[in-house]
């Protein structure tokens, strides 16, 4: 693990696009939360990756739970993609990790890891580590290990406020959280407005990174 998360968040090459994260990121430009039939989604990796590329995507990640199976067929097929001259999102590498913060359990994304790094592998089981593994000092400490970014998932769907949740991560040194998550489950994903305003402003001022992502379970990337 690098001896300065900050360091960390700061040199990896996803940063400058999470920087770049806003209100109007997603669903078109950047989709950092979605799922296959990997885990508990609708689409296959296929699948998921040509509706990607009809919305024009610049950069995504699939964050299956506890499984990192759709990265190598969508990152396969995307490449056949682009030989043949069609432009394709830069895909990173994602997984949706269960965990404890705060004695609640919530979701956190890595994302821009190392596939494969055996950090990860307690959580590439398709199901919830146990023990240790499961609190959220040690998922953050294990992503990092493997190069990747820690960010809590959807931080106002806990039983626990956002912004509370979001200093303990911060005090763990997460890297950030996703700013930008549709609670109201709109027919095409939207922002919710003032949650998602307070979010961001909280990360802002913490000085970490925002996420975005659609988490597309059903059969259209556009929504959840």
């Amino acid at each position: 693990m690098p001896a300065d998360p900050g360091h960390h968040r700061q040199r990896h090459p996803l940063a400058p696009v999470l920087r770049q994260v806003h209100a109007g990121s997603c669903p078109g430009e950047l989709n950092f939360h979605c799922h296959t039939t990997c885990s508990d989604g609708s689409l296959q990796p296929e699948r998921l990756g040509e509706q990607a590329l009809a919305m024009g995507l610049r950069h995504m990640a699939v964050t299956d739970h506890h499984s990192i199976e759709a990265y190598g067929p969508l990152k396969a097929w995307l490449e056949a993609q682009a030989s043949q001259g069609r432009r394709v999102p830069q895909l990173w590498t994602g997984m949706e990790i269960s965990c404890l913060l705060e004695g609640c359990l919530v979701h956190v994304l890595a994302l821009g890891f190392e596939p494969g790094h055996q950090a990860l592998d307690p959580y590439n089981q398709r199901q919830a580590a146990v023990g240790a593994a499961l609190l959220a000092g040690e998922v953050r400490r294990r992503i990092h290990a493997a190069g990747g970014l820690a960010l809590l998932a959807h931080p106002a769907r806990y039983r626990i406020p956002h912004g509370r949740l979001i200093a303990a991560a911060a005090a763990l040194e997460f890297d950030g959280a996703e700013a930008y998550y549709d609670y109201t489950m709109q027919p095409r994903w939207q922002p919710s407005p003032l949650v998602c305003d307070s979010i961001a402003a909280q990360l802002d001022n913490l000085g970490l990174l925002r996420s975005c992502g659609t988490d597309t379970h059903g059969l259209e990337l556009s929504g959840r």
